[in-house]
């Protein structure tokens, strides 16, 4: 085995590049996790805007992993208020949201996708509720989802747009 290759060690530094980089982000969600916007369940924060820009900048797999990691931070630093399995879920649709921003941005702009990806996370996301408290539940938590969403999309994009604009990434 010859391991003065340099072409074969480099799909293992990459490797740890993506890591490092995912690793950096989930912890930026830790950060935006104690950051709470204002709501009855009290699990809405800033920890999905670093989701969203990882999967605006580096690709939706880095996304949706550093989402609904941040997710499950923001969940976890308040005791799993709906409990883990329905956390679990809703950090499931947050990594499809994230893939979603990324493949629409990619089709149709960053406005379109951020539109989407705003009221996907904002009025279908609210329907996860619904196991909870029916429909009054769903109703009651939607403009604050659309709202954090609003933020955290908004804060993520304009990132985006700045960091891509002076080719940092």
């Amino acid at each position: 085995m010859n391991t003065n290759n340099p072409d074969r060690l480099k799909p293992s530094v990459m490797n740890v590049r993506r890591i490092a980089r995912i690793a950096v982000f989930i912890a930026l969600s830790a950060v935006g996790a104690m950051i709470k916007l204002p709501s009855p369940v009290g699990t809405i924060g800033l920890d999905s805007a670093p989701g969203f820009f990882c999967a605006l900048a580096f690709g939706y797999v880095e996304g949706a992993a550093v989402i609904a990691m941040g997710h499950m931070l923001t969940s976890a630093v308040l005791g799993f208020p709906l409990g883990i399995p329905l956390h679990l879920f809703i950090a499931a649709q947050m990594a499809l949201w994230a893939v979603a921003l990324r493949l629409i941005r990619g089709r149709f702009g960053i406005i379109a996708g951020s539109t989407v990806t705003v009221l996907l996370n904002g009025v279908l996301s609210s329907f996860s509720m619904f196991f909870v408290g029916g429909m009054g539940a769903v109703l009651g938590i939607m403009p604050f989802l659309l709202a954090g969403s609003l933020v955290n999309v908004l804060i993520a994009a304009l990132s985006y747009r700045v960091v891509h604009g002076g080719r940092l990434v």
